[in-house]
């Protein structure tokens, strides 16, 4: 079963936010929202919000929030 992490990273590269769960449409709507909360200056410095999927919960950070 597929993982779907969500994650906002900083310009430096470090994990500021992330949010894992196997819903695709919570995933989607994850996604969407962590675009929307980053600001243009967000934007121009390097902020990123990225989702992608993972086949194990090893491969999701630590640090996640992690939703069923």
């Amino acid at each position: 079963m597929a993982i779907w992490v969500n994650e906002q990273i900083d310009p430096s590269g470090i994990l500021y936010s992330c949010i894992a769960c196997y819903d695709e449409d919570q995933a989607n709507d994850c996604h969407a929202s962590f675009e929307q909360n980053l600001t243009e200056d967000q934007k121009k410095e390097g902020w990123v919000a990225r989702i992608r999927k993972v086949e194990s919960w090893d491969e999701v950070p630590a640090s996640a929030l992690k939703l069923d």
